[in-house]
Order: structure tokens, then sequence, then C-alpha cells
């Protein structure tokens, strides 16, 4: 796989797929340009040597259908106020206007083409449609980490059509991050692991338990690890399919030297609705009959911490409890100002880890928040991006 600035650029067009599914306000603006801002050292250097380019991208989920609120005009807009030029949007991502669009551009140019999920032909990876998009450039760069994980048109299917392909300079600095924390990190590492399910984790849990040193587990699907314990987790979301796995994944980490951290208590409550019903903080020995696990208890944090204290590697991926509820959220909070707080090098998946860290306010104090929930995930499981992999295979 080639990055763009080993590739010559000067004077062709250049087809560049960006993430910039980003949040809008209720006037219809960008609400958050932190996706914009992220591909603005690959558009820079395009446009410094001489590239005409072209910018492709999606936004929320049309569904296949031309929708005036998912269109990306609002995104061209903000990026035209960050590079101080103007950003024209074509009316279409293909066809005759995205092709007039395109011919009008002029050399150095800067265009954004539409919506590209207006058209079912986009995630369903057609071949006709990945052509068309291929035929309006002489080279293809694809700088949208969030989406590399999807086998859709504008991240695979359009490689097999153009001549000379490249990652940017965003999916780079991802990638070389991953690599410090995963394939050659400072040690000791640590992985923390929360969200909903094992099952969305359970391959990342066996790929990792290789690799690092210590592994903390929160959020729900640490219920199913409890469970498989012998306690009992009331009304709690469990996967009890998985009971016998989450048993193994604690003899295979036993076995093999790393230490499995899982809550010693938590804060229950028999609804989330926190207005109306109490709220415990209790031994995990104690959840009761009705009662659901939504968070990780003080104790458990400072389990956590301790944990967390002489660890060279952090690597953080899913929300400890049910975070987006303020009085579920503590546990998520804390531990993002306690991997803040660390000397450690800390990589943070995207997703609702990304915006729990931005929550908390320590941002800024982070080595590296990814820019892709589930590529990242992917990248832990051991597992090939597909639209990386489709850039070494350009052209065939």
């Amino acid at each position: 796989m080639k990055y763009i600035d080993q590739v010559e650029v000067a004077g062709k067009r250049v087809l560049l797929r960006v993430d910039f599914n980003v949040p809008l306000d209720e006037s219809g603006r960008v609400a958050d340009d932190n996706r914009i801002r992220g591909a603005l050292p690959t558009i820079q250097y395009l446009l410094d040597q001489g590239a005409s380019v072209i910018i492709c991208s999606h936004l929320g989920r049309p569904k296949g259908e031309r929708n005036p609120a998912f269109s990306l005009a609002p995104a061209a807009s903000a990026l035209g106020s960050l590079i101080g030029r103007e950003v024209p949007l074509a009316p279409d991502c293909v066809g005759p206007e995205a092709r007039e669009a395109v011919s009008a551009m002029g050399k150095g140019g800067i265009l954004m083409l539409e919506n590209l999920r207006f058209h079912k032909e986009e995630t369903g990876n057609y071949r006709e449609f990945a052509a068309e998009l291929a035929s309006m450039a002489d080279c293809y760069c694809n700088d949208a980490f969030a989406v590399s994980h999807r086998a859709h048109a504008s991240v695979v299917g359009v490689t097999e059509h153009i001549g000379e392909c490249a990652a940017g300079f965003l999916i780079k600095k991802e990638m070389d991050y991953f690599n410090q924390a995963m394939v050659s990190p400072a040690r000791p590492v640590a992985a923390v692991l929360g969200g909903a399910k094992v099952s969305s984790k359970l391959g990342a849990i066996e790929n990792i338990m290789e690799k690092v040193d210590k592994i903390l587990i929160g959020g729900a699907m640490a219920n199913t690890f409890l469970k498989a314990q012998g306690f009992h987790v009331g009304g709690s979301l469990v996967e009890d399919e998985l009971l016998e796995t989450a048993g193994s994944i604690i003899e295979t980490a036993g076995k093999r030297g790393v230490k499995l951290y899982l809550p010693v208590d938590v804060v229950v409550s028999t609804s989330m609705d926190c207005h109306s019903t109490p709220i415990r903080i209790v031994p995990v020995q104690e959840i009761g009959g009705n009662e659901m696990v939504l968070d990780i208890g003080q104790a458990t944090i400072d389990l956590f911490r301790e944990a967390l204290h002489n660890v060279e590697t952090i690597v953080w991926n899913g929300p400890l409890g049910a975070f987006e509820n303020v009085p579920f959220s503590l546990g998520t909070i804390s531990m993002a100002r306690t991997i803040a707080s660390s000397p450690a090098l800390s990589i943070v998946g995207g997703g609702d880890t990304g915006l729990a860290v931005h929550m908390a306010g320590e941002a800024d104090r982070i080595s590296y928040i990814s820019t892709g929930g589930g590529a990242f995930l992917m990248l832990l499981e051991g597992k090939e991006l597909p639209g990386l992999s489709a850039l070494g295979r350009c052209g065939g």
C-alpha cells in the first residue's frame, strides 16, 4: 500500500474519499468539524502539489434516495472556510451533471461530489457505479479510515477501475498509532474494553490476548463474565449463549499470564429512568434480582486506576457504563481522566469511546483518538480492512 506522498499527483485529477459524515445543528450547519479537519493535511498536500481534487463522501443514511437533509452542502461550506477558498458542490456524484462539474474544475481546482449514499449502488458496491466514479479521475486516494472496514463502491470497488491508488495522511496516522500500540508496543500493555456485548468484542479479546499484559473489562459486556463466574446479575443485559466462552477467556488469560480485571462493585437500578427509581452501588455479590448493572462502582474505578498506573501503552475501546445518562457516566468519565493523566501512550477507539473522552474534556491529553470505531475494532480483531487491502490491488 502506497501513501499519497509516494505518488506523482501534479497535474492529475485525484478522487479523494474522505469521511465527512459530520453532525449538523438545527440550522443545518456543521456542528463538529473534527472529521473535516482530519482530512486537511491530505487535501492541502494535493492542492500544493498542483493536483485537482475531487472529494467524495457520504453523510447520514439516506438509504439510496436523494434527500436534501443529507446534502453535503454544509460540509463543502465548512471545508471552504477552513482552506480559504470556495469548494463547489456538484449536483450529484455520478452522471452527466457530476462529469460536467469535474470538467469545469480547471487545473488545481477542488470540487465536492454530492452524497454517495444518494445511490444504493454505493453501499452495494455495484461495479458500474464504481467504474463511473473512477472514470472522472487519474488516481484515487482513500483517507476515510472510518469507512475502510466497509466494502463499498467508493472504498473498494473504485480501486478496480483506476490505475493508481494511495492512502492519505489520516490513514497513515491511524496505522502508525495502531502499530505503536499493538505491533511493537512499549510494555506493559493494557487493553480496556467496554460496550454492550461480548459478541461484538469477542474477536478483539481473542486476538489481543497474545499482545497485551492486562485486560480491563467493563460495560454491559462485563455482566456475561460476572455471570460466568457464578454471580447473579439480575435483569442486566447478558449473553447467556456466551457464558461458556467468557469462562474460557478467563481461563485462557490465567494460563497465559494476562491479568484480567472485572468489576468488583457496580451501579444498579431497576430502570434507566434515574428520576423515578433508586440507584445503588453494590458489590457484585449483591446485585438484586430485578436490578440492572448500569455502571462500574467507585471500588472498581479505583481498582482499574491502580491496574493502569504502571503500564506504558493503553488501548481503550467501549464505554464502561450507560454514560449517556449522567448518573451512570462516572465510570466512563473516570476512565477517560485516568488514561489522560497517564504518561503511557494512549489510543482510544472511535465512536462512543471518543465521544466520552470529549465529554470528559480530556481529548487533548489522549495520545490519539481514532476516527473510526468499527474500523478500529476490526484492527483489534487482527483483520485486514477491505478499504486498505484494496489499495494494494489497485487496477486489478
